[in-house]
């Protein structure tokens, strides 16, 4: 699909859905196709729990397991 810019500001959150859903989505100015909207392969989540990010991607499993560091002890008031 392409839409020009005003419509991509306008319809913005049912672009990223439909990228999200594998479709290509052309953003163009004057008619003229200008950038491809695409989804990322593999999207970090960042969720706020308490005062401590808690970051989900594919290293989530190795850096979990991770010893804490001294900032982290810190922060944790240990």
């Amino acid at each position: 699909m392409t839409v020009n810019m005003h419509e991509a500001k306008t319809h913005l959150s049912r672009l990223v859905a439909a990228a999200l859903a594998g479709e290509e989505v052309i953003l163009a100015r004057g008619g003229k196709e200008l950038v491809r909207l695409v989804a990322l392969e593999s999207p970090t989540l960042v969720r706020k729990a308490g005062c401590h990010p808690i970051v989900e991607g594919p290293d989530f499993v190795e850096r979990s397991m991770a010893p804490l560091t001294e900032e982290d002890l810190k922060d944790w008031g240990l």
